[in-house]
C-alpha cells in the first residue's frame, strides 16, 4: 500500500462511458464529501474474484459511514469488453455499487494504473490518498479506510477491521510459490511444442515426450491469436499443463467468436483429468459437476482442480468442439 501525500493529486473525473447499478453517471463533484474507494479490476482475473469479497462487506459496513465504493471494469481479454458478459459477472458477483465500463482503458491511464486489481483511496476533499495493488493484508487497507472516515468525522462509530476469511490472506503467512500463470496466445508465449504457434492456418500439433513446468502443451489443431488458442479439429484436441500448487484455474470460452456465442449458445463439455487419471470429487474444482465434467457456457474463470495440499501434477482437458478457446491457466498455493 502506497500514501500519496495531501494536495499531491487529485482524483482524475469519472469518463463518459456505459455504467451499471446507477440510473446515471456518477461523478466527483456528486461525491464530494464522501470518502471513496475506486476498485480497477477485472470479472476474469482470479486476483481480482479473492478480493470482492472484502470489498462488498466494507461498501455495506460503511456506506451508511461515509462511504462509496466505485468498480472500474478494466478487461483484459476482448470479450472483457462485451456489456452482457460483465452484467452476468456483476449480477453472479452480487455487486450493487455502481461498475464503470472502463472499455478504452482511460481510467486506467488516468490513474497511471499498472495491474490487475487495484484499489485507491480518495478523502472526502478528492485527494488521492492510497494506492494497494494485489491482494491479502486486507487488514491495512480497512485501517486506512477508517482513518479516513475518522478524517471526515471524528465522531464516527467504526467496528474492528474483518478478519480475513482464509489462511491465505493473513499478511505474512509462508507459502510455497507455484507454477506462475500461463497466457496461451502470441503476447503469453507459454507454448511449449516445438512447432511453435500457429500463423493463419491451424497448425496440428503432437505433444512432446518430455514436458516441464512454465509451460503448456497441445495435442490436435489449433489457431492462436495475441491472446487465445481455439480449437479447430474434428476429432478431439487436448491440453496438457505440468504444474505445481494446490489449485488449478482457467480462463476459457464455448467460442471464440462473439457472434458466434451470441446467434448459437452453447455448452461445450471438456474432460479434465489429472495424472492421466479422471478427477476424484475430492479434488474437484468447484465449476466441475459431480461426475466430474466441466460445462463451458461463457467466457470467464473456471476453478478446475482443487488439490488436498501444495502438489506436483500435470492437468489434461480434452476438448471436441470447434471454436472453444482457453486464454490463461493460474495455479495458486490455496484451494
Amino acid at each position: 500500500m502506497y500514501e500519496y501525500r495531501r494536495g499531491a493529486a487529485r482524483a482524475p473525473e469519472f469518463v463518459s462511458g456505459s455504467w451499471l447499478n446507477t440510473a446515471q453517471p456518477v461523478t466527483l463533484a456528486q461525491l464530494w464529501g464522501q470518502v471513496m474507494l475506486v476498485d480497477i479490476w477485472d470479472y476474469s482475473c482470479g486476483e481480482c474474484l479473492r478480493t470482492l469479497p472484502y470489498v462488498r462487506q466494507w461498501e455495506r459496513r460503511y456506506q451508511a459511514r461515509g462511504l462509496q465504493v466505485i468498480s472500474v471494469h478494466t478487461p483484459r481479454f476482448a470479450f472483457g469488453r462485451e456489456q452482457t458478459q460483465v452484467e452476468l459477472a456483476a449480477a453472479e458477483l452480487d455487486l450493487t455499487y455502481p461498475v464503470l465500463l472502463d472499455n478504452d482503458f482511460q481510467m486506467w491511464m488516468a490513474y497511471k494504473n499498472r495491474m490487475w486489481p487495484t484499489k485507491y483511496l480518495i478523502d472526502r476533499h478528492g485527494y488521492l490518498r492510497y494506492r494497494y495493488e494485489g491482494y491479502g493484508d486486507y487488514a491495512a487497507l480497512e485501517a486506512a479506510l477508517q482513518g479516513l472516515l475518522r478524517e471526515a468525522d471524528p465522531d464516527v462509530e467504526l467496528p474492528p477491521v474483518i478478519e480475513p476469511a482464509e489462511a491465505a490472506d493473513r499478511p505474512g503467512r509462508s507459502t510455497p510459490r507455484p507454477t506462475p500463470p500461463l497466457y496461451a496466445g502470441l503476447q503469453g508465449r507459454a507454448l511449449g511444442n516445438p512447432e511453435g504457434y500457429a500463423g493463419v492456418a491451424p497448425i496440428v500439433y503432437s505433444l512432446p515426450t518430455r514436458r516441464v513446468d512454465g509451460a503448456f502443451y497441445l495435442a490436435g489443431a489449433w489457431q492462436s491469436s495475441e491472446q487465445y488458442l481455439a480449437y479447430q479439429g474434428q476429432t478431439e484436441g487436448t491440453v496438457q499443463i505440468p504444474y505445481e500448487g494446490e489449485a488449478v484455474y482457467a480462463v476459457l470460452t464455448p467460442h471464440v467468436d462473439v457472434v458466434e456465442r451470441m446467434l448459437h449458445p452453447r455448452l461445450v463439455q471438456v474432460e479434465v483429468w489429472q495424472d492421466e487419471q479422471p478427477l476424484g470429487t475430492q479434488r474437484q474444482g468447484t465449476d466441475l459437476t459431480a461426475d466430474g465434467r466441466l460445462l463451458v457456457d461463457r467466457p470467464r474463470l473456471y476453478h478446475l482442480i482443487r488439490n488436498p495440499g501444495f502438489e506436483r501434477h500435470e492437468v489434461t482437458l480434452r476438448i471436441k468442439t470447434r471454436g472453444f478457446g482457453f486464454y490463461t491457466f493460474s495455479f495458486s498455493s490455496g484451494g
